[in-house]
């Protein structure tokens, strides 16, 4: 194919309206993804005494939802290929607005728990759906903006969620203020499943199905002119490539692929282990244990809400800035860092001061909470998911990336489940440090695994692992007795 400055995929030439519009509708499922996972925050405060909620089954309402998502990521992966995204995303919409109106109305902690695993289903497909059908119906040359905003979205439902909470309590706040704050995700579910069904499956999907006119439609509507006919038939070459080189699971068996999958796995679990959704899921419960009233708390959780906005535009603009390896360190370092912070000021500083709640602990909790989402959403969110769609090989990109984002809900199950049970245990300074401990280890882990692939095509990040990581295990087989290159 011959690519000039007027056409192909890094044409600058204008991206049709159509485009963002498509974006913003399919990113609502981003946006109740944020949003069902925070409403939950605030939703626990008055839940607990109707539900009779211990402290493991808090963990079950808040993690069920985890677990349903690591499913769903897998299931819509699988059936969007025969289905269409579209079509997925549709799915999706009805099962977020089932499963917002079940838990709104869950009479007893078994009912919640369900409804909670069938929204979970949803957030983990929207996850794994939504930025394959945006990457998919973008021009090249917007498709990081694009793909990008489904983040934006998901921290801004988040947001949503935290100044919902608050606005419910301050309004009404009884005994039934979690049903309203639950069933408000309804809504933009509604929204999303209307919205999708004005929209088209991406040009792709069509050419996959052998549907050349429709996908060509879908390009005229999204693309230049001039650019419809050097994409489409980009679309069936690589589409041709990809049937002769199908993925298969065997490749695991190559040393260097199976270490690849490890390293991948653990990046996308580090981002889980420094405790990121214990802030996201539990600020109003940690917060009113140092010493703030519900509603002081609810209103303060808006302020992490809004600096995980913020720092995610930083995010954004740092990727462009520094590389991988560095920020994935600056994130690292600077999160362990600030649980050590948050340990030392609840463990060291006074409960109460002449009868009352120190105001200023719960202050410097708040303080930590925020420094500690300013590098996470700042730095090492963003960079951990531009790591795992770049340092995979091409053909077995979509099942190691099933593979690592299924781990990490996983983690990110097994975490906020246990966290209740642990800050009963050992309470918020134990729990704290614990955390910091296990980031310690996160950043041992980046120093010694975590490759630096800014400014490199991804071919030339796959040779560069397939050499580096086939040196170690030649290195590791080496002889005993015999001198080891270590400058090689």
């Amino acid at each position: 194919l011959t690519m000039n400055k007027a056409s192909g995929p890094n044409s600058n030439t204008r991206t049709e309206p159509f485009v963002k519009v498509i974006a913003v509708v399919a990113t609502l499922g981003g946006l109740l993804f944020g949003y069902d996972t925070g409403v939950i925050s605030g939703a626990l405060l008055f839940m607990g005494p109707e539900l009779n909620l211990t402290p493991f089954t808090m963990g079950l309402v808040t993690s069920s939802l985890l677990f349903g998502a690591a499913f769903g990521a897998l299931l819509s992966g699988h059936f969007a290929a025969a289905a269409g995204r579209k079509k997925i995303i549709l799915v999706l919409a009805v099962i977020f607005a089932a499963g917002a109106l079940g838990t709104s109305m869950a009479p007893n902690v078994e009912w919640m728990i369900f409804f909670r695993l069938v929204l979970g289903v949803a957030v983990g497909g929207a996850a794994a759906t939504v930025p394959v059908y945006i990457a998919e119906i973008a021009p090249a040359n917007r498709r990081g903006q694009l793909v990008t905003l489904q983040e934006l979205m998901i921290v801004s439902g988040q947001m949503l969620a935290y100044i919902s909470n608050a606005g419910f309590n301050a309004a009404w706040g009884g005994e039934t203020t979690w049903r309203w704050m639950l069933a408000v995700a309804t809504l933009p579910a509604v929204l999303l499943f209307f919205g999708m069904m004005f929209m088209p499956d991406t040009p792709r999907w069509y050419a996959m199905k052998g549907r050349l006119a429709e996908a060509r439609r879908v390009l005229e509507r999204t693309r230049a002119r001039q650019d419809v006919e050097w994409e489409l038939t980009e679309i069936e070459e690589t589409l041709a490539e990809e049937e002769q080189q199908r993925p298969r699971l065997r490749e695991l068996r190559k040393p260097w692929l199976f270490k690849l999958f490890l390293i991948g796995m653990g990046i996308a679990v580090i981002q889980q282990l420094t405790g990121v959704n214990t802030i996201m899921y539990y600020a109003p419960t940690m917060l009113k244990a140092v010493g703030m009233d519900d509603s002081a708390a609810l209103f303060a959780t808006i302020a992490n809400g809004v600096i995980s906005v913020v720092m995610t535009f930083v995010g954004i603009w740092l990727l462009g800035k520094i590389g991988r390896r560095t920020m994935t360190m600056l994130g690292q370092f600077g999160c362990t860092a600030c649980l050590i912070f948050i340990g030392v000021v609840t463990f060291f500083m006074p409960e109460t001061v002449n009868g009352q709640p120190d105001m200023w602990r719960s202050y410097m909790v708040l303080l930590g909470m925020l420094m500690f989402l300013s590098f996470q959403q700042g730095a090492l969110s963003p960079v951990t998911w531009l790591l795992l769609s770049e340092i995979f090989p091409t053909r077995l990109r979509g099942i190691f990336m099933g593979g690592a984002v299924f781990a990490m809900w996983i983690a990110n199950f097994l975490i906020s489940l246990m966290f209740p049970v642990l800050l009963a245990s050992v309470g918020l300074a134990g729990a704290f440090f614990i955390f910091a401990l296990v980031g310690i280890g996160g950043a041992i882990f980046v120093i010694k695994c975590v490759p630096e692939t800014r400014n490199r095509s991804l071919e030339q990040i796959e040779h560069y692992l397939h050499e580096t990581l086939s040196r170690d295990e030649a290195e590791i087989r080496e002889p005993v007795g015999r001198p080891i290159n270590k400058t090689s």
